[in-house]
């Protein structure tokens, strides 16, 4: 089943699911790609609202079409492709709400689907990895933000959206010899910051490396450190400058641009992506749609390499 057809049922009419594409009860709850919420946003270290970005971005998508010419495929006819709904997570605390995702991305990989997965903050990366890791050992991770996102603590907390990689590192469920950061860039509280995060493993791309070397090489770079691995890519999207995505919850001047972004992801078509996120989309502070529009393009071209790398497995 693939999405509502836009020359019968105007595209502001019905449900928003991802895409205009149909529910996971509605094929039978088993798919290829799953697409799933998780409005969380306990994690958050200064503006809140990244709840409310999985829906968002949704209704953003509603723009989505079924044929992708960047990546010359029809995501959606290569592969089932359904929403998932959300993921419930307690608001009140995080530790459980980290288990809570954790379990409920266990059931939907264990059904056979790849995960792409709308925040919600970054916290939400850290049970996402564990289940993923669960299935293909550690993962070889490209991380796209601004930060880090490898801090120990936040006032004493170990789950954040500033520490999900921290611990995913700690945890053992990441290949420390394929990690990258893309797109940091903005002050940091130390230079410890960048050398506790290389001692990790962790290359680091700069959005002013992605603007002087352009996406083609810089995605040709990352092929390379990935290889054949199975690989999770997790966006923040304050990868982007606020000119492009001004509705997010700790934005910094200098970012990438959304066609850098896109144009990076497709260069990535050949690596073997087993799930992915999009999150801290925060609409409150957006303008006119401009962060999900972002997001919501993102996410199509992530869906659109899992859909047909899963058609070319199966001949």
């Amino acid at each position: 089943m693939g999405p509502v057809d836009s020359s019968r049922i105007p595209r502001y009419a019905g449900p928003a699911t991802f895409a205009r594409l149909p529910r996971l009860d509605e094929v039978g709850g088993r798919t290829d790609v799953a697409v799933v919420g998780v409005p969380f946003d306990t994690g958050v270290s200064y503006r809140p609202g990244a709840r409310f970005g999985g829906n968002a971005i949704r209704e953003a998508s509603r723009l989505l079409r079924p044929y992708n010419p960047a990546q010359d495929a029809s995501p959606f006819a290569l592969a089932q492709v359904a929403d998932a709904g959300d993921i419930a997570a307690n608001p009140f605390n995080i530790n459980e709400a980290v288990e809570t995702i954790e379990a409920a991305a266990d059931d939907l990989l264990g059904s056979g689907a790849r995960m792409m997965t709308l925040g919600g903050d970054h916290t939400i990366a850290l049970p996402l990895l564990r289940s993923v890791a669960k299935k293909h050992g550690p993962v070889a991770l490209l991380h796209f933000d601004a930060h880090l996102d490898t801090w120990d603590t936040y006032f004493g907390a170990e789950y954040t959206h500033g520490t999900p990689f921290r611990r995913a590192v700690e945890e053992g469920i990441l290949d420390t010899s394929a990690l990258s950061h893309v797109g940091t860039r903005g002050p940091l509280y130390g230079k410890k910051d960048l050398t506790d995060d290389e001692k990790m493993g962790f290359g680091i791309v700069t959005s002013a490396d992605v603007y002087r070397r352009g996406a083609d090489e810089i995605a040709d770079q990352l092929r390379q450190r990935i290889g054949d691995r199975p690989l999770y890519i997790s966006i923040d999207i304050d990868c982007l400058d606020p000119a492009h995505a001004p509705g997010t919850g700790t934005p910094e001047a200098g970012g990438m641009t959304s066609r850098e972004l896109l144009e990076i992801l497709r260069g990535l078509a050949s690596c073997n992506l087993v799930s992915a996120d999009v999150v801290e989309v925060a609409p409150a502070y957006d303008h006119a749609e401009i962060t999900a529009v972002a997001a919501s393009h993102t996410a199509y071209e992530l869906t659109t390499i899992m859909s047909r790398q899963i058609a070319d497995a199966r001949g």
